[in-house]
């Protein structure tokens, strides 16, 4: 895939870009493999908001995306490459020699017409699925299992790969996108290769309206509000937050405070902890 940019004829299209969808093969989505999206807009059962900022959007159509990958030992033939409006991969529509149709989240490099199975045995070729345990060391793969059967749960983004670093026992050591060493059972499944449409990172949206449609709705800053609206509100001109650290309208830290569960089970099977990012100071944007 690659970026498109616009001629700034515009204020907004001066730093907007698209993605140019030349992967794409098929405009209309398998309509067997399609289902209604209920979006929940940010309300709980009795329509409370709970989770701000979010609403309205285009109307999405939810393609069943095959995660487990359980149909062993027998080929499919990839027929197309689709967009997906609920993710930022593209999805390759699989079409298998007994007749079946699934999509599967669309590997770099998978083109149509090429052949992909899922197996214990299986070649280690893009596309194909397979056990950590039979992967030689060096493997990059993503959609990985982190319960054998349940299907694949991390390292599903646009551009995404892990990396199969060290096999000991029943475990394997995969180097996760986040810098996160970890180990995961040998016999959870994982695809070969990484996610397609690498340059999604890379589009600048360049106006209001493209957010709207993704369904976000606009942020206040804190700093704006008035006291009784935000912990970060009130003052004469631009005051600072007046405490130690940012923190959220309901007061927790803000901002690089820590959210994982303390003493969580699966603590023992991190090796090495995701390499931490620089938090932004008082300077740059509050909540």
């Amino acid at each position: 895939m690659g970026i498109r940019s616009y001629k700034p004829y515009t204020s907004s299209t001066r730093q907007q870009s698209v993605s140019d969808f030349a992967e794409i093969t098929k405009d209309r989505p398998e309509k067997s493999l399609i289902k209604k999206n209920h979006r929940v807009k940010g309300r709980n059962n009795r329509g409370v908001i709970t989770c701000r900022h979010r609403g309205g959007g285009h109307k999405r159509r939810y393609r069943l995306v095959d995660f487990r990958r359980n149909k062993f030992n027998v080929p499919a033939k990839v027929a197309a490459i689709e967009y997906d409006p609920n993710r930022n991969a593209r999805l390759a529509l699989l079409f298998y020699t007994d007749g079946e149709k699934r999509y599967i989240l669309h590997p770099r490099g998978l083109a149509v017409g090429t052949t992909v199975i899922s197996g214990e045995n299986v070649p280690i070729e893009v596309g194909n699925c397979m056990p950590l345990g039979n992967m030689p060391l060096g493997t990059s793969v993503h959609n990985i299992e982190l319960v054998s059967g349940r299907g694949g749960q991390i390292v599903r983004a646009a551009g995404a790969t892990a990396q199969v670093v060290a096999k000991e026992g029943d475990y394997v050591t995969l180097r996760l996108p986040s810098t996160e060493v970890r180990l995961v059972r040998k016999e959870c499944y994982a695809t070969i290769g990484q996610v397609g449409n690498v340059e999604a990172r890379n589009i600048t949206l360049g106006k209001a309206g493209r957010t709207r449609r993704k369904g976000r709705r606009p942020q206040v800053r804190g700093s704006v509000m008035n006291p009784v609206d935000h912990p970060h509100g009130g003052g004469e001109g631009r005051a600072p937050v007046g405490r130690s650290g940012p923190v959220t309208p309901w007061g927790k830290p803000a901002l690089g405070a820590k959210t994982r569960k303390k003493h969580k089970s699966s603590d023992r099977l991190i090796v090495r902890r995701r390499r931490r990012t620089s938090k932004r100071g008082r300077g740059g944007r509050q909540a």
